[in-house]
């Protein structure tokens, strides 16, 4: 009867997890979404803690189980709500980089078992599949972890990008030792190879920090969505040693909707995911750290009262938020612009580019904090089509995902990287704190154009202002 209860709570699980991620699709149901699939995980965590049992019997020190459920969840809750959102990525990342730990460490645990057992004679022959699965747990979670925390540590600028000649040539080259001491291990199923699965294991670490050392800025949002899938099929590795369900569903659930936004973000970008891992875009690369700055001319500056005398006029605004709107945390600032131009007759609407931010969604998340109708904003392709009939674009922050040089300059490093095409609009403000690079780290030709002016300064005090001047007209 417990075991057909334990079965029931890992099918709630599963399916809860399932419904959770379809509910995310939407941010509307976003937040329900979340707090279903959480129910549907604790309800599976409590019932391997109290009906789980094996050949040793039901599941015993109560004291560790949950001295580590109360700390990590008293850490994990303070650093949510203490988190804010321009740290937000870095601590996706780090947190992605614990479970992607937390799968190679039941992948050791459970090495170490199975050797006890062999070496007792009570376990009889390995199997070579097993192995093989302990294996890919430990090699993937590895990789996700150390990965995960160059990720981190570049996001916060503890890290600073890193390459070396052959590089490439040397993470390939790890890649396959790993690889091949593997494969040697599954075919040698029965014999003692600790040592090696070991070697594997400092392999498998040195792969995941040199795997992201020479990624640069500029393509974080497409590593940390790779990275999160690589956790995901740790995770299932995981379900298939412990014949868990839940485990596997979720795993299976994180590393395909990882794989297929990788796979979305690099579309967006117009780059295959091989140019994304060894292109080092955004990072050291010659394209965009060396060589003359073009002379582009002079820019324009506009003042707050004009800004807002073109605005308040306008028949259609849109908006295009960047990270420097995150930095700021004027998200909220821009929704009160943004319901004051309405109550004026303004059209404003938002343009979402798929990799503005620093992690996949973060302009989502960051507007959808602020209460911003889900309906206004546009993904790039629909804002596209509106530009060309726009009376202003305010961009706020964004840099690389509105440079003309990603159509025009095939030179340049973002060459083919689909924009949104503020140009076509009749007037643009962009809004910066200075004139500095974009995190591609090149100049962005938009701002030297003549339908474009620059509004200097701190996003939200930018804001702020600008919704004096609109109500004092």
């Amino acid at each position: 009867m417990e075991l057909n209860i334990l079965t029931l709570c890992y099918l709630v699980g599963s399916i809860t997890f399932i419904l959770g991620l379809k509910m995310l699709s939407n941010p509307v149901t976003a937040r329900k979404g979340n707090l279903i699939a959480a129910a549907g995980m604790t309800i599976a965590i409590f019932g391997t803690i109290f009906l789980y049992s094996d050949d040793e019997g039901p599941l015993q020190n109560y004291a560790w189980i949950f001295g580590g459920l109360i700390i990590g969840g008293i850490v994990g809750t303070m650093a949510a709500r203490k988190v804010k959102m321009t740290a937000m990525p870095e601590m996706v990342s780090m947190f992605n980089g614990m479970g992607g730990a937390c799968a190679a460490l039941i992948s050791i645990v459970e090495f170490n078992h199975l050797m006890k057992l062999h070496e007792g004679g009570i376990g009889g022959e390995i199997s070579g599949g097993f192995l093989l699965i302990i294996l890919l747990g430990l090699i993937i979670g590895s990789v996700s972890f150390a990965g995960s925390m160059i990720a981190w540590g570049k996001l916060n600028g503890s890290v600073k990008d890193f390459s070396f000649k052959g590089q490439h040539i040397f993470n390939m080259a790890l890649l396959i030792t790993m690889l091949v001491l593997a494969v040697y291990m599954v075919i040698n199923a029965g014999t003692d190879n600790s040592i090696i699965f070991y070697i594997i294991f400092i392999l498998s670490l040195s792969y995941g920090l040199f795997f992201v050392f020479p990624i640069g800025g500029a393509d974080m949002p497409v590593v940390i969505s790779l990275l999160n899938s690589f956790t995901g099929v740790a995770a299932a590795c995981g379900g298939f040693l412990y014949n868990n369900p839940v485990m596997l569903t979720g795993g299976i659930l994180v590393g395909a909707a990882g794989t297929l936004l990788t796979i979305l973000m690099c579309r967006a970008m117009n780059r295959s995911l091989t140019n994304v891992l060894i292109g080092s875009f955004g990072g050291t690369s010659a394209k965009s750290g060396t060589g003359p700055a073009k002379d582009q001319g002079l820019f324009r500056e506009i003042s707050l009262t004009d800004a807002a005398v073109i605005m308040s006029y306008a028949n259609k605004v849109i908006i295009v938020p960047g990270y420097g709107l995150a930095v700021a945390q004027a998200q909220h600032a821009c929704h009160e612009l943004e319901k004051l131009l309405e109550e004026k007759g303004v059209d404003v609407m938002y343009a979402i580019h798929p990799v503005a931010g620093r992690m996949p969604g973060h302009m989502n998340v960051l507007l959808a904090e602020a209460d911003v109708p889900y309906e206004k904003l546009k993904e790039m392709e629909t804002a596209n089509e509106e530009f060309s009939t726009t009376d202003v674009v305010l961009v706020l922050g964004a840099n690389d995902v509105v440079n003309p040089a990603a159509k025009k300059d095939a030179d340049s490093p973002i060459y083919g990287m689909p924009i949104l095409d503020v140009d076509l609009a009749k007037n643009c403000i962009v809004n910066k704190r200075s004139m500095k690079p974009g995190y591609a780290g090149i100049e962005n030709d938009l701002f030297f154009q003549p339908k474009t002016s620059m509004l200097f300064g701190d996003a939200k005090k930018v804001l702020q202002d600008l919704i004096i001047e609109i109500k004092n007209l």
